[in-house]
């Protein structure tokens, strides 16, 4: 209850996004939306018959956390340039990338079910070029973080429409 309060008074309580506010979600109800992503991801890849559930039942909590308490993002407008962006470096974590997309309104829950089908947008790892939202095509073990040899590739990700990272940084 007391971070909640001292959320609510840094001005954390709101998502504002050109004139328009959005209501965060409590942290308990961002710990049900946690929950709630975990059966998705447990369905997703017990329909499907393969994947590999434990890396996304491990991120759960900081992904809810992201897309439902912190993100600013718009899925009726999944390209908006002030968005905030979220890199899946871990893909094999995708059907909760793919949960936490559909929860939040980037395309129907029933979608969710057609993940690893033939000609489903949800496959295996992230496709960026297939589903709205997803930022960043990423492959297994963690394509964008580990060696800095990969880091230009997520660092022109956040200065590509701009030319200035400052321009996308959002926390106030």
């Amino acid at each position: 209850m007391a971070s909640e309060v001292l959320q609510s008074k840094l001005g954390f309580d709101t998502i504002e996004k050109q004139g328009m506010k959005r209501e965060k979600l409590s942290v308990s109800e961002v710990q049900g939306k946690a929950r709630c992503l975990r059966r998705h991801v447990i369905g997703m890849t017990g329909t499907a018959g393969s994947g590999y559930p434990g890396g996304s039942l491990s991120a759960a909590d900081i992904v809810a956390a992201l897309y439902f308490r912190a993100m600013r993002h718009d899925p009726k407008n999944p390209h908006w340039e002030d968005r905030d962006r979220f890199v899946l470096s871990k893909s094999h974590a995708a059907p909760l990338l793919y949960a936490a997309l559909a929860e939040s309104g980037h395309f129907p829950l029933e979608v969710l079910y057609e993940v690893r089908r033939l000609d489903s947008p949800l496959q295996g790892h992230p496709d960026m070029t297939e589903l709205p939202g997803v930022e960043a095509s990423t492959g297994s073990l963690g394509k964008c973080f580990p060696w800095p040899m990969e880091w230009p590739s997520l660092a022109g990700l956040t200065v590509a429409p701009s030319g200035c990272m400052s321009s996308w940084v959002t926390a106030k």
